[in-house]
């Protein structure tokens, strides 16, 4: 009966997920490009990462804070802090921390903090586009809540609240965004995961460089000039649904191969299909690589790192698990992605396990 009240529990959910996708995908064709916090979308973590981000079903810890909530509650350590490295399109880089703890049958609460680096830019006008000297370095924020839990021994559950910070020069602007995940281990062995992320309301650009003094048509010369504010337009969050399986395959007795695929739908850009692998060596160092392709939806094309309308290309990593103590491990990851144009993205992320 139990396992009958699961499989309803998890299909109502899923269920739940989809009409909610599709309500925030209605009518709106192919808008590459113009979504709000486009930031939302750059991978965090070395494991993900370097399966191409075929992790939905089987990530777990701190890192599915940022992959699917769902897996910080199916981790076998009770607490765990992470911090990652990423250096990005030109000159780009992304820094992530994130740290949870497991209470048991409460669940696990989590905390995490991204920002992106964009070094100094040169302020210019129209009558200085060379420069005026001054210079400026946009602030890009998103700060998470994260809270997961097993339903049963074979369910997981879990929830991120997103606050996004964007301020470039003297305008800002601030939203928020929630993930749903899912993940669920069959008598099979295989796991499936569903996430439904960054999911929230429009956000808009506000601030005092958007006002100008105006002199209003039919006034009297002569007449103070008004001090008017420009609207901006307002914009969509990413929002994305992601479906993954896994399978993990035990040779001999110290080796583990796990295969992973996803399939990744964007409401802003293209879909991606995702085909990855790990190995791992008694728990201790892992081996991974993947693999993703984009499609467009308009003329069912597929593209790869070769087209110009696909920068990514195939991913590899490593890892290594170190005990430092009884009840303290470090893990030490890293992942190496193929980008075309720019120079290609590399991650590394430090865990601490307790």
């Amino acid at each position: 009966m139990n396992k009958h009240k699961s499989l309803i529990w998890l299909s109502m959910m899923i269920l739940c997920m989809l009409i909610l996708v599709t309500q925030s995908l209605a009518g709106i064709g192919l808008r590459r490009g113009t979504a709000s916090a486009s930031e939302l979308l750059i991978p965090v973590g070395s494991r993900g990462t370097a399966m191409s981000g075929a992790v939905t079903a089987n990530i777990s810890g701190a890192e599915a804070i940022y992959w699917n909530p769902a897996g910080m509650a199916a981790a076998s350590s009770r607490s765990e802090v992470v911090v990652s490295h990423l250096n990005w399109l030109a000159g780009i880089s992304v820094d992530f921390a994130a740290a949870y703890a497991n209470f048991g049958g409460f669940g696990a609460f989590g905390v995490s903090f991204k920002t992106i680096g964009f070094g100094d830019i040169a302020v210019t006008t129209t009558n200085s586009p060379d420069g005026t000297g001054e210079m400026f370095s946009p602030a890009f924020v998103t700060f998470g809540l994260t809270y997961s839990r097993a339903m049963t021994d074979r369910i997981m559950a879990g929830a991120n609240i997103k606050i996004i910070s964007e301020k470039i020069l003297r305008e800002n602007a601030t939203g928020m965004a929630f993930d749903l995940g899912l993940q669920y281990l069959s008598p099979a062995g295989i796991r499936i995961g569903v996430v439904l992320s960054n999911l929230g309301p429009d956000m808009q650009f506000s601030g005092s460089d958007t006002e100008h003094l105006v002199s209003l048509p039919g006034t009297e010369a002569g007449t103070r000039a008004e001090r008017l504010r420009i609207p901006l337009a307002r914009f969509e969050l990413p929002t994305t649904l992601e479906i993954g399986v896994s399978y993990e395959l035990k040779v001999a007795e110290k080796n583990m191969v796990t295969v992973s695929g996803a399939f990744l739908n964007n409401n802003f850009g293209l879909d991606n299909y995702k085909l990855a692998f790990e190995y791992g060596f008694q728990n201790m160092v892992f081996l991974r690589g993947g693999y993703s392709l984009a499609y467009n939806t308009d003329n069912g094309g597929f593209y790869q790192a070769d087209d110009d309308n696909y920068l990514f290309g195939p991913t590899l990593g490593g890892g290594l698990n170190y005990s430092i103590t009884s009840g303290m491990k470090l893990g030490v990851d890293y992942a190496w992605r193929q980008t075309r144009l720019f120079d290609d993205n590399q991650w590394i992320t430090l865990t601490l396990r307790f």
